[in-house]
């Protein structure tokens, strides 16, 4: 029963991360990226803050040891991550972008395997990747078809998938001696603070660039900083904490899918037979990805 109400709760923050897409073509047109990263992660932090002081609970004093990884769990999931795709963005489209995005399941999957030794079903992963890749290409099929310089957009892009690999390997003891909403708070604080150091320094974090922005992208960055970092980071957290991050990783494999649900409800986006197809796939693989050790324990 826990176990579901787990899977039930990853569920639902592939929906938020999905509406993450909706959102950020807002904010495509007229927004720095630094600006928008550093204003999103701001709005993160005040979310997490204001919801421990009304649940009066202290942030909690972390050690040095811990504080150190907190840095790096700051570092590689908030800014290394932040600026990879911001910056890859300038060189391939947001369709490409998740294509390679998508192979974070099997990315953590591996890792997990070598650093953990965690179960890995490969048929599962392999299926979340086929399911995912169809659902990405069917709805442009054209993306593969990069310019010039895609293939540094391509390299910053993995980028990501790196760096959000670090982030929920390393979450592990950290999660289970602090929680997943101090560990997620602290890493999104630190993080915070690096890209408002590094917005200021490049020039992109002026009250001109925060003048600017319009109503619309403002509620775009609520959308990202409250649900689509704060609430759905702490879900995804407490998802590798109750079964690990192989079996949460799977679930980024949604992504796509629930991106593009979010579009035909809200962009008018069509939906295909193929689309279906891949959903199958990809909902069939987080089926084998999870059904091993689910077995194991009956």
């Amino acid at each position: 029963m826990n176990d579901r109400l787990t899977y039930l709760k990853l569920v639902a923050v592939t929906v938020i991360w999905g509406g993450t897409f909706v959102a950020g073509r807002y904010l495509a047109a007229g927004v720095d990226p630094l600006l928008a990263a550093s204003v999103r992660f701001v709005l993160a932090s005040m979310a997490l803050l204001g919801f421990l002081a009304i649940a009066r609970i202290p942030l909690a004093r972390p050690s040095l040891r811990q504080l150190m990884r907190l840095t790096a769990l700051g570092f590689f999931g908030i800014y290394f991550y932040n600026l990879c795709f911001f910056y890859g963005l300038h060189y391939i489209n947001a369709s490409r972008a998740s294509l390679i995005v998508a192979l974070n399941p099997a990315v953590i999957g591996l890792a997990a395997w070598l650093l953990f030794k965690e179960r890995v079903n490969a048929p599962g992963i392999v299926l979340c990747l086929g399911g995912a890749g169809l659902v990405i290409v069917s709805r442009n099929p054209h993306l593969l078809q990069g310019a010039a310089h895609a293939w540094l957009g391509d390299v910053l892009i993995f980028g990501c998938v790196v760096g959000w690999g670090v982030y929920s390997l390393c979450s592990r003891s950290l999660s289970q001696s602090l929680g997943p909403l101090q560990t997620v708070t602290w890493s999104i604080l630190l993080g915070t603070v690096m890209l408002i150091a590094t917005s200021v320094l490049t020039g992109a974090f002026t009250t001109r660039g925060l003048a600017a922005i319009q109503p619309v992208q403002w509620l775009s960055l609520v959308y990202l900083g409250v649900l689509g970092s704060a609430l759905a980071y702490v879900g995804y957290y407490d998802g590798i904490r109750r079964i690990g991050a192989t079996r949460s990783g799977a679930f980024i494999a949604l992504n796509p899918l629930t991106a593009v649900v979010s579009g035909a409800l809200l962009l008018d986006e069509r939906l295909t037979p193929a689309m279906y197809a891949g959903a199958g796939l990809i909902l069939l693989g987080i089926y084998l990805c999870n059904k091993p050790l689910a077995t194991t324990r009956a």
